[in-house]
């Protein structure tokens, strides 16, 4: 497990999966989580700013779904607000003007209002806030586009 981690960043969930698929006690799987964690090959604080930046910049993702990626991995809440007060919420919403505008010229719409509304619905399932999905979509001169 530590050459594992070693090459990869891993969070405890990770690791104790991977280890309960070997069937081993529970004993023995809190004993080397320790282990890796004294040995500083678990760090949960690097796991989720790694996770973060992988996120944002290779799947172009927002804060909701990283937020909900996270918590399925069972890390805790306040270590993912504080790895994210780190990120300035440009850095966070970066990616979405780009991806709107790949997108709009993908999409086949009877009307403006069809439009914006697959535009929205795209950038709300890539996790955005609706408000920035809104600002982001008015700097973009669109037609129509709700308060």
């Amino acid at each position: 497990m530590a050459r594992t981690c070693s090459q990869k960043e891993c969070c405890r969930f990770d690791v104790r999966k991977k280890l309960s698929g070997m069937n081993l006690s529970e004993q023995a799987v809190e004993k080397i989580i320790e282990m890796l964690i004294a040995g500083k090959f678990i760090d949960d604080k690097r796991f989720i700013r790694s996770f973060i930046n992988d996120k944002l910049h290779f799947n172009k993702w927002g804060r909701i779904k990283i937020e909900a990626s996270l918590r399925q991995k069972h890390v805790p809440k306040e270590l993912i607000d504080e790895v994210f007060s780190e990120f300035s919420s440009s850095d966070l919403n970066e990616p979405l003007q780009p991806l709107l505008e790949k997108k709009i010229k993908t999409i086949t719409a009877g009307s403006e209002y069809e439009r914006n509304g697959k535009l929205i619905r795209y950038a709300l399932g890539r996790g955005f806030p609706i408000s920035e999905i809104l600002r982001c979509m008015k700097r973009m001169n669109l037609d129509n586009i709700p308060d």
